[in-house]
C-alpha cells in the first residue's frame, strides 16, 4: 500500500504554487517580499517560470513563502 506523503508541496506544481502566490500578495506583493527582478520589471507567469526552474535559490524561496502563506491561512 502507498503511504501518503508528508510532504506539503507533494502534488503543488510551481506553477500553481506561483499563481496562488500572486492571487494572494499580488506582484508587488510579492516582488516586495522576494527580492527578484522576474517579480518587479514586468512580470508574468511564463518568464518566471522560466527562472524560478533554472535558478534554485529563488525557488527555495518562492516554496519558503508558499508554504508561510498556507500555514498562515490554516
Amino acid at each position: 500500500m502507498n503511504q501518503p506523503s508528508n510532504d506539503p508541496l507533494h502534488g503543488i506544481t510551481l506553477k500553481m504554487m506561483l499563481e496562488r502566490l500572486v492571487a494572494h500578495y499580488e506582484w508587488t506583493g510579492l516582488g516586495a517580499r522576494i527580492d527578484i527582478r522576474c517579480f518587479q520589471n514586468d512580470p508574468s507567469i511564463s518568464s518566471s517560470l522560466k527562472f524560478l526552474r533554472r535558478t534554485p535559490w529563488a525557488r527555495a524561496k518562492v516554496e519558503a513563502l508558499y508554504l508561510d502563506m498556507i500555514r498562515s491561512r490554516s
